[in-house]
């Protein structure tokens, strides 16, 4: 999506999503603006999250997560957006 990110982020025992995120909102942004040849915010400050507590959610969420770019009209097909990956699907 241009304008926000949608995944499924499976924490290790103790893991810490806000750290988490902190840490892959930085790794991208440093990229983004390394490619772009600019410094400065890539980010809204925050994140939304929704916990899946039962493995029967995972894969309707990992579905409407790769169908996104389809509805948004950015690509006809999972496999013609190039930014998706899901190891759950």
């Amino acid at each position: 999506m241009p304008d926000h990110w949608h995944g499924l982020v499976r924490l290790l025992d103790g893991g810490d999503l806000p750290q988490t995120m902190r840490q892959v909102k930085g790794s991208v942004a440093r990229s983004v603006n390394l490619a772009r040849g600019r410094s400065g915010l890539v980010w809204e400050p925050g994140f939304h999250d929704r916990a899946l507590r039962r493995e029967e959610d995972l894969l309707p969420a990992a579905r409407y997560i790769v169908g996104n770019p389809i509805r948004a009209g950015l690509a006809k097909s999972a496999g013609g957006y190039p930014y998706w990956d899901a190891s759950w699907l």
